[in-house]
């Protein structure tokens, strides 16, 4: 039994790639009964537990769960339709619930946590039936006393919050004995909920970096879990890729989250001065967020600092008149939406510094064809979707040979080019000549 749903094979296990509300629905209605969520950790523990392995393999369905597993997809040119973390599901799950009538049992961690976790989603869901709580510490010869709590409790969907690989075991040992048919693992989701442990800002979230938050808040318990775990994840995502993708692809990858990375760390004193220089002229987020398509089509995020005044977008179809670039794609050399600090980000293309986040998660790279929005996708003709076979990048070909000056049918004549002929080497040499044209400022505007 499995959620329908396509699937993305990541280090030999199926993980299913939907929207949060469509995967909550499919849940609530009786479709599987076990689930587990994967993050990096998982993919670690499960590589040396043979027990948690097998637990896996006998759960209907595994969730993505964190920026970890979006990196090692991206490794392999695929995408998850949403972050499936428990986190971020529990709400959903909590107010599908409510409106089916379905009740939830909640058994795991400290005492007291349970019940301080579903008083808050009680308070958030007026409707929600609680059907039980229990805390997680009891001994595997208590086990079928736990379970005949639960059964007794009536519950149509119990949350099993013992961490993994525990609680994955624990269910898989007692699948048949257990009468809710939902029954998933869900790992710290409580401390969360009973808000014993802060989530990271939205901001954070956004752009991958909640494990960062976690470690800033637990260090102690989250250094040996994240500062040795993570690289060790990604070594093997690197290897999980290895098995599947040429190897000019995982270098390019290898070398697009190191770089990225460094310059993250590196330029964090500077993305925390512009980030201050924008608000002071211009109230509101220091970053814009807009949607682009990237590779073969897919719609991403993309980050940078914002240039423009906060009802810039508003102001657009007025002016679309007086673009001054041929064909697709808007640009105007004294746009009158731009701020005094927007000008000179333009004209340096420090603007695009915050994309590096998006370089880091996998969404895109250092060097390839510049994301477009969705609207001029759609006006595509057959030769310019060719652009759609890579990556996009931070900067690529036309970047360093013009910019805003060139039509956009040389744009696209170069970045077809590019592709064609992509080669380590190249990408470096694009790296290499981007500073170069960062100072003359030739089409920047």
């Amino acid at each position: 039994m499995s959620l329908s749903f396509p699937e993305i094979r990541l280090f030999g296990l199926p993980l299913i790639s939907g929207s949060r509300d469509r995967v909550s629905r499919t849940l609530c209605d009786g479709s599987v009964r076990r689930i587990a969520f994967i993050n990096a950790d998982c993919i670690n523990k499960a590589a040396s537990d043979t027990e948690y392995r097998n637990a896996l393999g006998r759960m209907d369905a595994l969730l993505p769960d964190g920026s970890g597993l979006a990196l090692a997809a991206a490794m392999q040119g695929a995408r998850f339709e949403d972050n499936l973390n428990g986190t971020d599901l529990f709400p959903v799950l909590c107010e599908d619930a409510s409106r089916l009538g379905k009740s939830i049992y909640l058994l795991g961690a400290k005492p007291g946590v349970a019940e301080d976790a579903a008083n808050n989603a009680i308070q958030s869901f007026p409707e929600l039936k609680i059907a039980g709580t229990a805390h997680g510490y009891f001994d595997r010869s208590d086990e079928d006393a736990v379970v005949r709590r639960i059964n007794e409790s009536g519950a149509d969907i119990v949350l099993v919050a013992l961490g993994a690989p525990a609680q994955e075991a624990f269910i898989a040992r007692h699948a048949a004995a257990l009468s809710p048919s939902l029954v998933m693992g869900v790992g710290g989701l409580f401390d969360f909920v009973a808000g014993r442990i802060p989530r990271a800002p939205e901001a954070v979230r956004s752009i991958g970096m909640e494990w960062l938050w976690r470690l800033g808040c637990e260090p102690r318990r989250m250094a040996r879990r994240y500062l040795i775990g993570n690289p060790v994840f990604i070594a093997r995502a690197v290897a999980d890729a290895a098995k599947r993708i040429p190897a000019y692809a995982i270098t390019k990858r290898i070398s697009d989250i190191v770089l990225s990375g460094v310059a993250l760390l590196a330029l964090a004193p500077f993305f925390a001065a512009t980030a201050a220089a924008i608000v002071l002229e211009s109230k509101g987020n220091p970053f814009f967020v807009q949607t682009r398509a990237g590779h073969k089509g897919r719609p991403f995020r993309m980050i940078k600092f914002r240039t423009m005044y906060v009802d810039a977008e508003k102001r657009l179809a007025g002016l679309r008149a007086n673009s001054e670039r041929a064909g697709l794609g808007f640009k105007m050399a004294d746009d009158p939406r731009i701020t005094r600090v927007g000008k000179i980000l333009r004209r340096t293309s420090l603007d695009e510094l915050p994309q590096l986040f998006n370089v880091f998660k996998g969404e895109m790279s250092l060097v390839g064809p510049r994301p477009a929005l969705p609207y001029e996708v759609e006006q595509y003709c057959d030769t310019a979707k060719t652009r759609l076979e890579g990556a996009p990048g931070i900067t690529c070909l036309w970047q360093i040979s013009g910019r805003a000056d060139l039509s956009f049918d040389k744009q696209v004549e170069l970045d077809i080019a590019y592709l064609k002929s992509r080669s380590t080497l190249l990408d470096l040499l694009i790296i290499a000549l981007t500073p170069i044209a960062m100072i003359t400022r030739r089409g920047a505007y």
